[in-house]
């Protein structure tokens, strides 16, 4: 194993251990490297992979600090099938829990919601995915959901709807229905769609600085991207949402069921 992943296991340890509590400040660089008789640039790539992984914070001038652990997500392929479970189920049981709810393991008294909506012109890109003319209207709505003990959000959330098709019910365009019992898939619901499959195509690139300052995220942290694309019984694509995680606190979990010989 090389030396800065030896020095980064022993800091790992530490943290996980409790031994190192979160907020303290680390020894300066060139203590560290002492301590772990080794030069600067090593101790430095050490610090970068703890870094990358959530466990510090590099502060430019400040130092390096042991972060507070957040609050972990498990995002599931399994969630949009639970969710269409509880599409028809009475709203006293909606409304006591989401999909957020549902991958972090909160209440709903645990979270604080942030939406807004807006109308915005199909683009290239979407006018392509929903197969529609560019320049078609479009409702785009913006969440930030958090736990109410932290200050970042669980990922910045970008929906958009085919306006002229959910406007049929004016409940959906109006933002302060929101957080709505059930969510998108009730929503899409109470215009008469049914959800059929969702695709989700993931990849990961660094954040650029306003998601880094707007998901907490420390340097070296990557941001997980995905594209889902709702397409409904009849073949049609009824909502696209641009998902931005924060890889340090984000596991995404693929389980896919073989079918028998």
């Amino acid at each position: 194993m090389p030396r800065y992943e030896q020095i980064a296991e022993a800091l790992r340890r530490g943290i996980r251990a409790g031994r190192l509590r979160p907020g303290e400040r680390l020894p300066a660089e060139d203590r560290l490297a002492a301590r772990y008789r080794t030069g600067v640039p090593t101790l430095r790539r050490a610090l970068s992979e703890l870094a990358a992984e959530g466990l510090i914070d590099q502060r430019h001038g400040a130092g390096t600090f042991v972060r507070t652990p957040r609050r972990r997500v498990e995002r599931s392929n399994e969630r949009h099938q639970w969710e269409k479970d509880r599409v028809r189920r009475p709203r006293a049981e909606r409304l006591r829990t989401g999909a957020t709810e549902h991958d972090t393991g909160l209440d709903v008294t645990d979270l604080a919601f942030r939406i807004e909506y807006r109308e915005t012109k199909a683009g290239e890109d979407l006018a392509a995915v929903f197969g529609v003319p560019v320049g078609t209207r479009l409702l785009e709505r913006m969440y930030r959901t958090n736990c109410r003990a932290e200050d970042a959000p669980f990922a910045l959330v970008h929906s958009y709807l085919v306006h002229d098709v959910v406007a049929a019910d004016p409940e959906l365009l109006d933002a302060a229905n929101e957080p709505w019992p059930g969510g998108t898939q009730h929503q899409l619901y109470t215009i008469g769609i049914e959800l059929d499959r969702v695709e989700e195509r993931v990849t990961a690139r660094p954040p650029t600085a306003e998601e880094a300052g707007a998901l907490g995220l420390g340097e070296g942290v990557s941001l997980i991207v995905i594209r889902k694309i709702c397409t409904d019984t009849d073949g049609r694509v009824a909502e696209v949402s641009d998902v931005r995680l924060p890889g340090d606190r984000t596991e995404l979990i693929f389980t896919t069921y073989l079918t028998r010989w």
